[in-house]
């Protein structure tokens, strides 16, 4: 360790480097990531998906952020340009957006998370840090990255990896770590049939959570290995970390460690929007009395782009026909006008005209619901004009053939399945 950072009490979080991997296409979105990648997918009303990494390193104190974007990243880019160009090299603060393109060689976009990191080892030697915290860009979750590199050093590991303890049967969709009593890692096996549990608790695992910390210098020279490996995928959790484990020391951090909850928050939250159905449901429980996720905390805030918009205004007060919403998050610059919203979320400037009604309806930013329309169940893609009238949820069969429908009934309505409607 560094003595003279850590004689003077600084945090260590101050000579760290969050590198955030913003690539991911999340096919599993379907539409929803047609025109955007997954971290840019909007959330919460007026937040976007990697938000909550970047949220989560500026308010652990780190102060040196990359990012690393690939697939499909124009609104993602504009999206960190509009809302997070607030840091200075003169506090030492510093904040790249790193796109793949083709600097280690001329044909080569990002392999994998290990190349998206390798491929910018210039950059990141530049900033010097001591340590680097390597995140995913698409995950719900409040976390203390402090709490994490202090248990890394204190171990004296190669590599720390975070880990969420899951019902053990749940965990055949993860990444899981085997560890011994100590939580050193002694097996990391992806997605296994049968997840091996913790010494003491026979019906939990540890999941990975895609999250790590390095010694800078270490995790440079394990990325040049991993590069002068044939056959190597270039990939942390599919490479990387398996090595680690069986010729290094890795060792498990807990989540339940360094997650940050309110008083409001009864227990560790973490989520993986990346199916249609996991993302409207993380989206509709926002308005339970008491969510299991409090964007309320003003001791760890969601740090975003904040357009500039007006009051959120309800109009029109007769019976049928009234402005009102319940159980909802409503954005600025919303208008619900004569229409009834129930259990929905509403993202910066939706309108919705009189005699509509939603019901557990996801909206994201800049869609007009038509007069008389009855929504229930949805998620509505940015910008998509609902037509006067049009019903959804109360036909699976006519919904399923219009507009994309999940099995728990979600459906997902974009501006291209509308235009293709015959009404």
């Amino acid at each position: 360790m560094n003595l003279h950072h850590h004689r003077r009490g600084q945090p260590l979080a101050r000579d760290a480097m969050a590198y955030v991997l913003a690539g991911g296409r999340g096919s599993r979105l379907h539409e929803m990531t047609d025109t955007r990648a997954k971290p840019a997918v909007y959330f919460g009303g007026k937040s976007r998906i990697i938000d909550f990494a970047l949220s989560n390193a500026l308010n652990s104190g780190i102060r040196r952020i990359g990012v690393a974007t690939q697939y499909k990243a124009h609104s993602l880019i504009r999206h960190l340009q509009h809302g997070w160009n607030f840091f200075r090299p003169e506090r030492n603060e510093s904040f790249d957006i790193l796109p793949a393109s083709q600097r280690v060689s001329e044909t080569q976009w990002y392999e994998g998370t290990a190349d998206a990191v390798y491929q910018n080892i210039d950059i990141i030697e530049s900033h010097d840090p001591e340590y680097m915290v390597i995140l995913a860009g698409d995950h719900i979750y409040k976390m203390d990255y402090e709490i994490m590199l202090q248990q890394h050093c204190e171990s004296g590991a190669d590599v720390t990896v975070a880990c969420m303890e899951v019902p053990r049967m749940e965990a055949v969709a993860f990444g899981v770590m085997h560890v011994d009593g100590t939580d050193k890692i002694i097996d990391f096996v992806e997605k296994p049939a049968d997840p091996p549990s913790i010494p003491g608790d026979p019906d939990v695992a540890l999941a990975s959570l895609g999250i790590y910390v390095f010694s800078t210098r270490f995790l440079i020279e394990e990325l040049k290995r991993d590069a002068a490996t044939p056959g190597s995928s270039r990939d942390f959790g599919k490479d990387i970390i398996p090595y680690l484990v069986k010729h290094g020391r890795a060792q498990a951090h807990r989540f339940s460690a360094s997650c940050v909850r309110s008083d409001e928050e009864p227990k560790a939250y973490w989520r993986d929007v990346g199916t249609v159905d996991a993302y409207w449901e993380a989206n509709v429980d926002l308005t339970d009395v008491i969510p299991e996720l409090d964007l309320y905390d003003r001791e760890w805030p969601l740090w975003t782009y904040s357009e500039i918009t007006p009051p959120a205004k309800f109009v029109h007060d007769i019976d049928g026909r009234r402005g009102s919403a319940v159980a909802s998050l409503v954005s600025g610059n919303c208008i619900v006008s004569g229409s009834s919203i129930h259990r929905s979320l509403l993202s910066t400037g939706v309108r919705t005209h009189s005699f509509a009604m939603l019901d557990e309806a996801v909206v994201l930013p800049y869609c007009h619901v038509g007069r008389g329309a009855r929504l229930r169940k949805v998620v509505i893609d940015r910008g998509v004009r609902i037509p006067d009238g049009l019903v959804v949820g109360d036909d699976p069969e006519l919904d399923a053939r219009r507009f994309r429908r999940t099995d728990k009934g979600v459906v997902l309505i974009t501006q291209p399945m509308i235009d293709r409607l015959d009404l």
